[in-house]
């Protein structure tokens, strides 16, 4: 493989498929997720992670002994093959060469699944003989990508800063390109959704990161981190407008529908692409699974808010009509997000009326003010304290 494409290893679509076997509000998938987590398995000939994986969830994945025993051969084989290259070129061959093959052994056992602190000291003793500054950001970034796929955040956000400090001091404009991704996936996996929108976007027009995600998941993203983020104006400029999102979006109708009949005002076919979300791309999504209840909540309160701003006051029989759902519903679920401030309005029950209580920009810009002249004030209390 050439040297600026990095490997896809680990093979993050493992841990997904995992995911989704353990969930029985996802048993439908289950069959056919068992068959594409065996057939990557023996793609990567992952001996060493099948016997662990069958071991803690026999039930779900049960042990093929022909299979584990046919994969245990070929990674013996292959690792038998790759330490007399080693030792013969230690022998008879630079230091360039000599790095090259302890970064293709751990290249190898990070594709088999080999035990993680295993893999993670293979990768440093590779990094440490290279010189390169590409190959040193590859390597970071499978560290990365290692951490991704055992789900340890810790080791994302330290790997994640490792890498943005090799890029600073030589990284290319395709390895910085990648790192946005990275750095968004986590974002996502941790409900920064604006950061994650921003980023993800920057890259739409240069993704190159699919040793991380497909490109289908990597559109499914930026739409769900830019509906909740965006303001309508951005969400029709950076999302519905974006080619790349465009020549996609017929391959995901959910999504489709969700984004133009939000756009559009069409709140009620709005709300039945909103009530599919969650089982089409959200629960089944292991980054986005822990946050479905969340973006759900999220984009009924942009809706209402954005049908709301255009009316003074409005019945609550109208709202109802305009969202699909029955009054009583309608005024149960605006009361829920009013009682905590994030929509503005009253709801008049007896005479069925919602009237829109918009924060007065005065106040608001009064605030702002006594918020920074208490600033002021602190800071020079400070500098008086360290004069005198």
């Amino acid at each position: 493989m050439a040297e600026d494409t990095p490997l896809p290893v680990p093979n993050l679509k493992v841990p997904q498929y995992i995911y989704i076997l353990n969930q029985p509000s996802l048993a439908s998938r289950h069959k056919d997720t068992l068959a594409s987590l065996l057939d990557a398995i023996k793609e990567d000939e992952m001996g060493p992670f099948y016997e662990m994986i069958t071991g803690l969830h026999p039930a779900k994945i049960p042990q093929d002994t022909a299979l584990l025993k046919s994969l245990q051969e070929k990674n013996a084989a292959r690792l038998a093959e790759l330490d007399t290259k080693l030792a013969e070129a230690q022998k008879t061959e630079g230091e360039t060469e000599v790095a090259d093959l302890i970064k293709e052994r751990a290249y190898y056992l990070t594709r088999i699944g080999e035990d993680k602190d295993k893999v993670v000291r293979a990768l440093e003793e590779a990094l440490e003989k290279t010189s390169g500054a590409g190959s040193k950001i590859d390597l970071v970034l499978t560290l990365v990508r290692i951490a991704f796929f055992y789900g340890d955040f810790g080791m994302i956000e330290k790997e994640l800063k490792r890498s943005d400090e090799l890029i600073q001091k030589g990284g290319d404009w395709d390895r910085l390109n990648r790192l946005k991704v990275y750095r968004a996936l986590h974002l996502i996996s941790i409900r920064q959704f604006s950061k994650a929108a921003e980023l993800f976007i920057d890259a739409l027009s240069t993704f190159t990161a699919t040793e991380l995600l497909d490109y289908k998941q990597f559109v499914e993203f930026t739409i769900i981190s830019g509906v909740v983020s965006l303001n309508r104006v951005d969400l029709k400029k950076k999302i519905l407008a974006a080619p790349e999102i465009i020549q996609l979006l017929p391959e995901l109708p959910v999504l489709s529908n969700l984004i133009t009949n939000l756009y559009d005002c069409h709140y009620d076919q709005f709300f039945l692409a909103l009530a599919a979300l969650p089982d089409s791309t959200l629960l089944p999504s292991l980054p986005l699974s822990p946050h479905s209840a969340y973006i759900v909540r999220e984009l009924r309160i942009k809706a209402y808010n954005q049908l709301l701003a255009s009316y003074a006051s409005l019945s609550l029989d109208a709202l109802a009509q305009a969202f699909g759902v029955s009054k009583g519903w309608v005024e149960t679920d605006l009361a829920r997000f009013t009682s905590t401030a994030r929509i503005h309005c009253t709801i008049d029950s007896v005479n069925g009326i919602v009237s829109t209580t918009r924060p007065s920009v005065l106040t608001s810009q009064f605030e702002q003010v006594i918020k920074v002249g208490d600033g002021v004030l602190d800071g020079v209390g400070r500098l008086g304290r360290g004069l005198y």
